[in-house]
């Protein structure tokens, strides 16, 4: 009988942690200076890939954006999906046409079948988009913080409609690790508290909802001060922000064998080593999170079929 009590505290603790923290419902609003309608060209060459430093040739040129996708920006393009018919509301989520995966039975393999798949999930927890029955807008102070609770679906549906794509994870870690040495980070080889949003960062935002903190506005670790929080600049080598901490960001490649995709970048919730430019994480192409993000990127090839 005590074993079986002490089990079920353990499982109520573990399904504490992985529940959805109920987050603030405004912001202070902080302008940062960078643009998130800005892109930048990372151009072909090889360079340094993953934790064995091997040498990978990217053959073309190809333009990322500078910062994570915005609530401001993904709210304006529900807006517009819906208001076309791209897009539709069906069992309280935005749901979306999605070709379908090629599926080869292998163990813990799960079929993604064409047909509608969930793109947000509406008035969820950890979501700062609202929707009024008739539109989506934003929470108070939190337009230009990077967009979450975003399926894999969802951030590629968006990266489409923009004439782009998800990164693959080559383009992503060369646009964040640049062709000009084996750094861990995008800046170098060293993290500073001050550097990027992660766990225990000590940020403006962190010292109000504790450690793990909230999102930071996108670029807001460009070397200035805010309310006496000074940053440092974490731009990549192509002038990417963001690339290490505040939200994992979806990547574009369907691995054959395997329903997962591959995220990058670590996030507010994670510890300083989960930043590193080849540090790979995975869930389901459905799963959303308050710690997942995205950018786009466009020109170049495909990254939709991997090997």
């Amino acid at each position: 009988m005590t074993r079986r009590i002490i089990a079920l505290f353990v499982l109520v603790l573990f399904l504490s942690a992985c529940a959805t923290p109920q987050l603030p419902t405004s912001t202070e609003r902080i302008e940062t200076g960078v643009d998130p309608e800005a892109w930048v060209t990372v151009p072909a060459g090889p360079f340094l890939y993953g934790i064995h430093e091997h040498e990978v040739d990217i053959p073309y040129d190809y333009e990322i954006m500078v910062t994570h996708v915005t609530n401001a920006q993904y709210a304006a393009y529900l807006n517009q999906a819906l208001s076309s018919g791209d897009l539709k509301i069906q069992n309280n989520q935005v749901v979306g046409y999605y070709q379908g995966d090629p599926f080869h039975g292998k163990k813990h393999e799960e079929p993604i079948e064409a047909g509608d798949w969930p793109h947000i999930t509406l008035q969820t927890a950890g979501s700062r988009l609202v929707y009024d029955g008739k539109a989506f807008s934003v929470l108070p102070g939190y337009d230009n913080h990077p967009v979450t609770m975003v399926t894999w679906f969802g951030a590629k549906a968006y990266c489409e409609a923009q004439g782009g794509r998800l990164p693959s994870e080559q383009e992503w870690e060369k646009a964040a690790r640049g062709a000009e040495d084996n750094r861990a980070y995008p800046w170098g080889d060293q993290l500073e508290r001050n550097q990027a949003n992660y766990y225990s960062s000590l940020d403006i935002f962190e010292k109000v909802l504790g450690k793990g903190g909230d999102t930071t506005p996108v670029g807001f670790y460009n070397g200035q001060s805010y309310n006496g929080y000074t940053t440092l600049d974490n731009a990549s080598l192509y002038g990417v922000y963001d690339m290490a901490g505040n939200v994992w960001q979806w990547t574009g490649n369907v691995y054959e064998g395997t329903h997962y995709r591959y995220l990058r970048g670590g996030s507010k919730m994670d510890y300083g080593y989960n930043l590193r430019v080849w540090t790979r994480n995975s869930v389901p192409p459905y799963y959303e999170g308050p710690s997942i993000g995205f950018r786009c990127v466009r020109g170049g090839a495909s990254a939709q079929v991997s090997k």
